[in-house]
């Protein structure tokens, strides 16, 4: 997929405010500084959509951009820890949630893990919840330019081996480096295939 343009729309804090269109959303969610807002950058060939920042929790609203007047990429606050109140915490789960429970034009949701951590409960947690609620979703790790490729390998392995645990099947997973502009063309191209399958 070329990405030809790319228009931020609205930001909001809840489902209801989100854009009244029909086209097919792909949001972007992962732990606070997973590398979100760098991979919506890289996937967009834009430096300059998302704000990238060194706070943890930067991200406190549901950002629609329209991606070639043909669907949305949606970039969602990041869950677990951030430097923002408990209160805020508990008013971004109850939307994040929202949006994913309740949005029916939430086509796929990506979740972004951080290849240079070994399984951690709270992604596990997430990724299981998403199961419960039958959300489609894939994985991207992300940041896999600061792992050594056997480390890489083993993590992804010990994730994998984590998820098997509980699903019989596992998601797409892709890696991804922003740095190394490493993963864009995969995701994009597996994000074109369910926009023309849709059609």
């Amino acid at each position: 997929m070329i990405i030809k343009q790319t228009q931020f729309i609205k930001s909001s804090t809840t489902e209801a405010q989100c854009p009244k269109s029909t086209n097919p959303e792909f949001a972007f969610i992962g732990r606070s500084n997973v590398g979100k807002s760098s991979l919506i950058n890289l996937i967009t060939n834009n430096h300059k959509l998302a704000k990238v920042s060194g706070t943890p929790g930067k991200t406190q609203t549901i950002n629609h951009f329209l991606i070639n007047n043909q669907w949305y990429l949606v970039d969602l606050p990041g869950y677990g820890f951030a430097q923002v109140s408990k209160k805020d915490r508990g008013n971004f789960e109850q939307y994040i949630r929202a949006y994913i429970t309740e949005r029916k034009q939430l086509t796929c949701l990506f979740v972004l893990i951080d290849s240079r951590h070994e399984p951690q409960a709270v992604d596990v947690e997430f990724i299981n919840w998403l199961g419960e609620q039958e959300i489609p979703f894939a994985i991207i790790f992300t940041k896999t330019d600061k792992m050594k490729p056997l480390a890489l390998e083993r993590n992804v392995e010990e994730y994998t081996k984590k998820l098997l645990e509980f699903w019989d099947e596992l998601p797409p997973m892709f890696l991804s480096s922003s740095a190394h502009k490493v993963g864009r063309d995969e995701i994009l191209d597996y994000i074109e295939s369910i926009v023309v399958s849709s059609e």
